[in-house]
Formats: C-alpha cells, sequence, structure tokens
C-alpha cells in the first residue's frame, strides 16, 4: 500500500524531466516542424501568412463596396 505515493511521486518527477527534455529541443525536432529544415519551415510559414492576409484582404473588400 505504500508504494502508491511513490509510484505518483515518480511519475510526476518523470513527467517534469521530459518536459524540460521538450523545453530543451530546438524547433526542428518538434511536433509538425519534425523532418524539415529551416528553408522549408519559412517557405511553408510564408505561404501561410500568405493564405491568412489574402482571406483577411477578401474580408475587407466585400465591407468597402457595402
Amino acid at each position: 500500500m505504500a508504494r502508491g505515493n511513490q509510484r505518483d511521486l515518480a511519475r510526476e518527477k518523470n513527467l517534469k524531466k521530459q518536459q524540460e527534455q521538450a523545453k530543451k529541443k530546438g524547433a526542428a525536432a518538434k511536433g509538425p516542424n519534425k523532418g524539415m529544415t529551416l528553408e522549408e519551415r519559412r517557405q511553408r510559414d510564408a505561404e501561410q501568412m500568405r493564405l491568412k492576409q489574402q482571406k483577411a484582404q477578401e474580408k475587407k473588400v466585400p465591407e468597402v463596396q457595402a
């Protein structure tokens, strides 16, 4: 019965350790960036921003015409 608390503490310690390791990783090793070069990430992000800006412009155009 006494091991329950020890397990919980070990889990918390391990979770904290994993979070610290994740913080130390560079952007290239995280989530959707995994396996992409810096240039590829820049191109992808630039394309996403262009689409976002285009949508914003399309939103403004109908407002001006109305």
